[in-house]
């Protein structure tokens, strides 16, 4: 009897870890979500421009969900990755083009930030020095002179 329930114990156990292990995608919902909520606290969005940034993301996130599905799966094509940004920069004039003035260039500010690495979690307390590089020239590849050089 003991060793049955050790058994069970076990295989509980066993299971608990299995499913807390699995990599689970958000879905499209939840990304709009958590992007519209991050940039009303950013850029305090009227109702109506949050509705609209929330569909502009939700079908963003959706779209890029079949092509990480498909490259995921093996079937990926070469102008899938092409596609992927496109879709990023085309969501993001969408979104600028629906924000006032102000709020464009703090949402500027955003996208730089976001492209530059820094963020609000990796910000220093005041008085602590940042380090964060503050431009993308690492995602940037070099051109064919200074390749050649090193």
């Amino acid at each position: 009897m003991k060793r049955i329930i050790f058994l069970l114990v076990v295989l509980f156990g066993i299971n608990g870890v299995t499913k807390a292990q699995q990599n689970k995608m958000p879905t499209p919902d939840e990304i709009a979500k958590k992007n519209v909520e991050d940039l009303d606290k950013k850029l305090k969005l009227n109702d109506t421009q949050k509705s609209v940034i929330y569909r502009f993301t939700f079908n963003q996130a959706r779209e890029q969900a079949e092509l990480i599905k498909r490259q995921q799966a093996g079937t990926s094509r070469e102008d899938d990755i092409d596609k992927f940004y496109k879709l990023q920069n085309e969501t993001s004039q969408n979104i600028r083009n629906v924000l006032k003035d102000d709020q464009q260039t703090k949402y500027d500010r955003i996208i730089e930030d976001r492209l530059s690495g820094k963020s609000a979690k990796k910000k220093k307390k005041k008085g602590e020095e940042e380090e964060v590089e503050s431009d993308i020239r690492g995602l940037l590849s070099a051109p064919p002179m200074e390749q050649q050089k090193q």
